[in-house]
C-alpha cells in the first residue's frame, strides 16, 4: 500500500527538470519592439516560417525613433519567425528565424 502513495510522487519529482525546459520552449505572449532608427516605423509583422506562413503579431501603429511598443502575439507555434519592418523612410527589416524562444524583445537599428 506504501509503494501506491510513493510511486505517483516519485514520477511527479522525475519531470520536475523537465518543466523548465518546457516553459523555455515557447514563446511570450507578447513581445517588446524598439526601434532604434531615426525615422518612424511604419508597420512590423511577425509571421510562421515556412511554406504556409501565419501571421502571429503586427504593430497597432507607428512607431517613433527612440520609442518601444508591446506586440502581443495571436497563438504563436514553435520558436522561429520572420520580422518584416518598413520604415518611413522606404527602407525594409527583414529577419529569417528569429527565435522569440530566446528573444523576448527586438530592437530595430540602423
Amino acid at each position: 500500500m506504501m509503494l501506491r502513495r510513493i510511486l505517483p510522487a516519485a514520477c511527479a519529482f522525475a519531470l520536475l527538470p523537465i518543466v523548465p525546459a518546457l516553459a523555455q520552449s515557447r514563446p511570450p505572449a507578447q513581445i517588446k519592439i524598439t526601434n532604434a532608427r531615426t525615422v518612424p516605423l511604419e508597420s512590423l509583422e511577425i509571421t510562421t516560417t515556412g511554406e504556409q506562413a501565419r501571421l502571429v503579431g503586427k504593430l497597432a501603429k507607428p512607431l517613433a525613433p527612440g520609442k518601444s511598443a508591446m506586440v502581443k502575439l495571436n497563438k504563436p507555434a514553435g520558436c522561429s519567425y520572420y520580422l518584416l519592418g518598413k520604415f518611413s523612410d522606404e527602407s525594409e527589416s527583414d529577419n529569417d528565424g528569429i527565435d522569440l524562444c530566446k528573444e523576448k524583445s527586438l530592437r530595430l537599428t540602423e
